[in-house]
């Protein structure tokens, strides 16, 4: 019998979270990233929690039903982080397995770099460590334009107006036309995922103006990642290179990575069955 997901909200420093939970035992906290919300793991959570685990689901600060703080400067890295320290510090062992995508594992490697006795282990899904990201930009002319939209991300108005327009028709098409496998998001995931826009669009583009404005909430050191760590990589992603992958144990000595042939950037729907695998034996080993 599959497990119910629930929902509740927590406060966590100024701001409150909305979690979804599934399962008992050991806390595996999943961090979701742009332009999606907790629901990104719909497929993972019960695989969790069926195996003894407890796996939470926050929608990060400013997605969906949590809360929404005003101004670019609410969303710089340094505030983001502290949210899911506090979060970590709530469970009963103080700490947890984390696992990100995208935004959520830049998120996910910044937690484990500045906090490292929260993180038991790390699973980073198609997400750049900060440094190698950086170094990758300043060597590698491709990674610029694969990053091109960040830029346009920059314009007020203008980037909200782009994406939601056509009732959001950017986002559907990723969707529907990057993944590998076409049932990794059906019409009612894609309608679901327009709904947690229309709640605010403007506080998860927030994420890119910020780390802009304070880069050094992202670049600065430490960059060593202490944790085991698990890096999943879908190859076939248009906005990150598999050249993030490269000189990473420079950072993290601990490190497996797994890279996933043909696998768009939207790994944990486009190859659910093999993630959860990699997680499960990740979280037993």
């Amino acid at each position: 019998m599959t497990a119910p997901v629930q929902h509740q909200r927590q406060t966590v420093g100024p701001i409150q979270l909305h979690l979804a939970s599934c399962g008992e035992g050991p806390a595996v906290v999943l961090l979701h990233g742009f332009p999606e919300f907790w629901y990104s793991w719909r497929r993972q959570l019960p695989a969790l929690a069926a195996a003894g685990l407890r796996a939470i689901a926050p929608d990060l600060r400013g997605y969906n039903e949590s809360d929404r703080p005003p101004g670019v400067g609410q969303y710089r890295a340094k505030l983001l982080v502290e949210d899911l320290a506090s979060l970590l510090r709530s469970q009963p062992d103080g700490q947890a397995i984390v696992v990100g995508h995208d935004w959520g594992g830049i998120l996910a490697w910044r937690l484990a770099a500045l906090h490292p006795e929260l993180v038991r282990k790390l699973v980073i899904l198609n997400a750049p460590h900060p440094a190698r990201y950086r170094s990758s930009l300043l060597t590698n002319p491709m990674q610029w334009l694969r990053s091109s939209y960040v830029g346009v991300f920059q314009l007020p108005y203008v980037a909200e107006y782009l994406i939601s327009a056509a009732d959001f028709r950017v986002v559907e098409r990723a969707f529907r036309t990057q993944p590998k496998h076409k049932e990794a998001f059906n019409d009612e995931d894609i309608a679901r995922y327009k709904d947690a826009l229309r709640r605010g669009l403007s506080e998860p583009l927030n994420y890119y103006r910020a780390a802009l404005r304070y880069g050094g909430d992202l670049f600065s050191p430490p960059h060593r990642i202490e944790a085991a760590t698990l890096v999943i990589w879908g190859e076939n992603d248009p906005f990150l290179s598999t050249q993030q992958l490269h000189g990473l144990d420079k950072y993290v000595p601990n490190l497996r990575i797994v890279r996933l042939p043909g696998i768009s950037h939207w790994v944990q729907n486009d190859a659910a069955d093999e993630v959860n695998k990699l997680l499960l034996d990740f979280c037993r080993s």
